[in-house]
């Protein structure tokens, strides 16, 4: 294991935006088994720190590529490609109406106090951002990186929504 390398070649993984995520799983606790700072409670001080370094590094690793959002980006960042997020949040002008209507959506359910609504917008909402993903899967296939992160960008905006969508539905339950 080098803890220089990327993300994938960490679990053995080739790199790409299609992941069976049931291997990255079973191999994150492999290496997890491995390095776990528990298994050096008797070792020196620098075979600690090693493990801890190697246990946070194969963490990290993991939560970037469980996350199809976190992987996208990651992925761009390998190609050399900047997303860009705080310094051009520029958006088509369609895109930015569509996001409009769905924060409109979200505050009129929200301030009806309208659980169900609520439900809905969330489910629609899954449905397209899954479907999203599915085209972002495809342009990476393609190799398309500068579409991807267009995309990418994107679905940074959709699942910000998503999870305002979840805080407004968990704000009605409370």
């Amino acid at each position: 294991m080098d803890i220089r390398g990327d993300h994938f070649s960490l679990f053995g993984l080739s790199p790409g935006f299609r992941l069976d995520l049931s291997e990255l799983d079973s191999r994150y606790r492999d290496i997890q088994a491995q390095v776990h700072p528990d298994r050096f409670v008797n070792a020196g001080d620098a075979e600690r720190r090693l493990s801890m370094q190697w246990a946070t590094h194969a963490n990290e690793a993991y939560q970037t590529l469980k996350k199809p959002l976190e992987r996208a980006k990651y992925l761009l960042h390998l190609a050399g490609h900047d997303i860009q997020a705080e310094s051009n949040t520029a958006m088509p002008t369609d895109f930015l109406m569509e996001q409009m209507e769905w924060r409109e959506a979200v505050m009129e359910a929200r301030a009806g106090g309208d659980h169900h609504e609520l439900e809905h917008l969330h489910n629609r909402l899954r449905g397209d951002i899954n479907d999203r993903y599915e085209e972002l899967a495809e342009l990476f296939d393609q190799g398309q990186p500068a579409l991807a992160t267009d995309r990418v960008r994107r679905l940074m905006f959709l699942e910000k929504l998503l999870y305002e969508i979840d805080d407004a539905l968990a704000s009605l339950e409370d």
